[in-house]
């Protein structure tokens, strides 16, 4: 049998492996993809139960990386659809097509469908829920299984949603229907890019799983005032609402989703997201809280 080390071809067998033995750790503890398997050379044990568990050790790097990769994938699918369903726009689904039930069904449906999401979107996003999930769960994947998760209730609703299609207000032939489309683009778009203010890598899982396919620890971006983080605190919020309110023909199930969704923000940011924030970053973060509103420039400093 033959193992290879960079640029040398040492022959061994199990019962010689001691022969190299000073070789062999030397070269491991040198080359950084290999490190951890330098222990297991070290404890002198066979070298073919040395390649089988790097072969493990390396296959699992890989595993949860393709996972990373298929977790976004699957959230740049579902947040395109979402525009979709939002704006009833070339979707199958939207919130205002198909059949409509009767009223009293079609809101406990719709009600059960966002609490659903809520409830895993807040309580899957908790310090104490990741140090249990991570015990279950490789650390590096934790994020983009938060991504899958949370794609998976977004597509809940696309799926389950019922219309409640009678309109609240309809302007969709005049200029400030036009205007409302625009801002509702604008929406997006915020959302978008005030993931990139930050780290949008990071925030989607994607950092995590290629730190973790290097063998490296995954760096996370610090407290950040840039872009629009300086105008609001939680800007990619701002996109949202932005969305979910301009619409230029607004559907009864349209307002309860806009409802609903409202106070699930404000609800879930400033009483438990930014109560995490506090106890990560602590008084930058307070001053940070006294100087740029929330969610509207200029409005709310302090809350």
């Amino acid at each position: 049998m033959f193992f290879v080390f960079p640029s040398i071809l040492i022959a061994y067998s199990d019962h010689g492996l001691s022969d190299y033995y000073g070789l062999c750790s030397g070269l491991v503890q040198n080359v950084e993809y290999l490190q951890p398997i330098s222990a297991l050379i070290l404890e002198a044990r066979p070298i073919s139960r040395v390649i089988s568990q790097f072969k493990e050790f390396a296959m699992g790097r890989s595993v949860t990386f393709l996972y990373g990769i298929s977790a976004y994938v699957i959230f740049l699918v579902t947040f395109l659809y979402s525009i979709g369903f939002v704006g009833n726009i070339l979707v199958p689904k939207s919130i205002d097509s198909g059949v409509q039930g009767a009223v009293a069904t079609s809101i406990i449906i719709n009600l059960a469908l966002l609490s659903a999401f809520a409830l895993q979107h807040s309580i899957m996003a908790r310090p104490a829920f990741k140090r249990l999930w991570t015990k279950i769960i490789p650390k590096a994947a934790e994020r983009s299984t938060y991504i899958l998760m949370t794609c998976a209730a977004l597509i809940l609703i696309f799926v389950f949603w019922q219309p409640l299609a009678t309109p609240v207000w309809d302007v969709g032939n005049t200029a400030f229907g036009t205007v409302l489309t625009v801002l509702f683009g604008i929406g997006w778009l915020v959302v978008l890019t005030s993931t990139f203010m930050i780290d949008h890598f990071d925030l989607f899982g994607l950092k995590q799983i290629y730190a973790n396919l290097k063998n490296r620890n995954a760096t996370h971006p610090g407290f950040l005032k840039v872009g629009l983080y300086r105008l609001v605190r939680h800007p990619i919020m701002t996109g949202f609402l932005i969305a979910f309110w301009a619409a230029p023909t607004m559907s009864v199930g349209h307002l309860l989703f806009a409802l609903v969704t409202t106070g699930y923000i404000v609800i879930a940011v400033l009483h438990l997201e930014e109560k995490d924030l506090i106890a990560e970053i602590g008084n930058d973060y307070r001053a940070y809280q006294r100087e740029v509103p929330a969610f509207v420039p200029g409005l709310g400093r302090g809350r």
